[in-house]
């Protein structure tokens, strides 16, 4: 399977059952404008172009979504709970992009993808979500650095010291390069 376009990772990603009944799960929730992203589309990627038969474990699975009108980080962690109860055993990590525009002093974001665009790198600026007529993906910044596993700030982050600090701080938590070597960041 060629995985170097953006329908690759989509049937890269349907034909994962996990990832897709993780989908179904999280569209229970019903929440207004909502993605998976992140780690989840990215680790994927890289497990496949490793060649990995086994997947990667993630520290959780964000699911986002767009609700001005609730604020409440304890929405979130209820909508988590509701998750685990739904699906046991799976981080689930919820959140509002409606509020997160806080968490580096950005200005507020218009909808969830808004908030993907302002994740601090691109190859973690990819989500996937169900639609109508199946599984849709958004790629703000395009797929090209994380099919050629370049790890780069994103143009907001890349042009503010104080969010390339941010970046830089988040590049020696990862350590990706543990479980993908050919990562460069």
């Amino acid at each position: 399977m060629d995985i170097h376009t953006e329908q690759g990772i989509m049937a890269l990603i349907e034909d994962d059952k996990w990832m897709m009944d993780l989908l179904r799960v999280a569209e229970q929730l019903n929440l207004p404008d909502w993605w998976i992203c992140a780690g989840f589309v990215r680790s994927k990627i890289w497990d496949t172009l490793h060649g990995y038969d086994i997947r990667t474990p993630l520290g959780d699975i964000d699911v986002i979504y767009f609700d001005p009108q609730c604020l409440d980080e304890a929405e979130e962690k209820r909508l988590e709970q509701q998750l685990v109860a739904w699906k046991p055993g799976i981080p689930w990590s919820v959140k509002n992009q409606a509020r997160m525009h806080t968490i580096n002093n950005l200005p507020p974001y218009q909808s969830a993808e808004d908030g993907i665009v302002n994740f601090p790198e691109t190859v973690t600026a990819l989500g996937v979500k169900l639609g109508a007529n199946g599984l849709i993906l958004t790629a703000p910044h395009g797929i090209e650095d994380v099919i050629q596993m370049r790890v780069r700030p994103v143009p907001r982050f890349e042009a503010s010291n104080e969010l390339k600090a941010v970046y830089t701080k988040r590049m020696e938590s990862k350590n990706w390069k543990v479980n993908w070597p050919m990562v460069t960041v």
